[in-house]
């Protein structure tokens, strides 16, 4: 998992509960990295989820919460990071339901060895997208927080649902009806 990520999560667990918490939840966990990360190095999964499990004690927020902010957050990264991408769009159904055959190629570009998860759209109208998601990392809600950030730009509002495919949050489909 490719640093940025990372370095993205402590800024916003420093930016919502402060610099200690950011030290409990490093000294808590058993890093390999030791908490100490670069935007563009590569770290394993299992450090985020030895974070979030910390942080989800300590501000008795679920993972999944969590990660939904998190993900409201990371679209902000994007927006500042990539504004041609944004650009490239006028409609937040069109750039969600390009995740997997225009962004993702383009963050292989920057980060040719990044594990990426699939985004396989099922149905797509002018006011709806049914997508699933796959990945061997349950992230889903990381993804929702940026969908849900996406309709915001866009000026537009959605009813987004999640349906499990797999209990165990690897496979997800998002139902999206805009409003």
């Amino acid at each position: 998992m490719k640093g940025i990520v990372f370095t993205e999560f402590l800024e916003l667990v420093e930016d919502k509960f402060g610099l200690e918490m950011v030290d409990y939840i490093i000294t808590n966990s058993d890093l390999e990295s030791e908490g100490i990360y670069t935007a563009v190095g590569t770290y394993s999964f299992s450090e985020m989820l030895q974070l979030l499990k910390h942080l989800s004690e300590r501000t008795q927020i679920s993972i999944d919460n969590l990660l939904l902010v998190y993900g409201e957050h990371f679209f902000s990264v994007v927006e500042k990071s990539y504004p041609g991408l944004l650009g490239a769009y006028k409609d937040p159904i069109e750039i969600i339901s390009s995740i997997e055959h225009h962004i993702h190629i383009e963050v292989r570009k920057i980060y040719p060895d990044e594990e990426l998860p699939t985004f396989e759209v099922i149905e797509k109208t002018n006011n709806s997208l049914i997508m699933d998601y796959k990945s061997n990392r349950p992230m889903h809600h990381f993804g929702l927080g940026v969908m849900n950030k996406t309709f915001e730009h866009f000026n537009a509002t959605a009813v987004i649902a999640l349906e499990k495919i797999k209990e165990d949050g690897t496979e997800v489909r998002f139902v999206i009806h805009k409003n």
